[in-house]
């Protein structure tokens, strides 16, 4: 299992910015991928999650109407579309999966999440 996260850079407060997460097929149709942040000196955090299955999603209350999970599922990747950037977002964004879909659960929770990529760099500032 691999996924590999790209779209992060450097923009202004009130930017944007689209993160993808590409995975390699998995074996199982019932899944989820999440989007989560750790800003330095600071524990990961769960930012949006999305169901295979039934495309639902988990928002974070601080993104919410900000960001926007999505997935194409022909194309093994998923998305988080940023807007309205703030310096609080800074941080390094990654993606992982979640066998057991618990942000159908309403959890976004580190320890519910199997694989996760290296993340990429998203930096608010300016």
């Amino acid at each position: 299992v691999q996924l590999v996260e790209s779209g992060g850079g450097s923009v202004q407060p009130g930017g944007s910015l689209k993160l993808a997460c590409v995975h390699t097929e998995f074996t199982l149709d019932d899944y989820a991928i999440a989007w989560f942040r750790q800003a330095e000196g600071k524990e990961r955090e769960g930012v949006s999650g999305i169901s295979n299955e039934d495309g639902s999603s988990l928002d974070k209350d601080s993104v919410k109407g900000r960001f926007t999970i999505s997935n194409d599922n022909a194309k093994n990747t998923d998305y988080l579309q940023m807007h309205d950037l703030r310096p609080e977002d800074t941080a390094n964004y990654f993606c992982a999966v979640d066998w057991d879909r618990t942000c159908a659960d309403g959890k976004l929770d580190v320890e519910e999440y199997d694989y996760w990529g290296l993340g990429t760099q998203v930096t608010v500032s300016s």
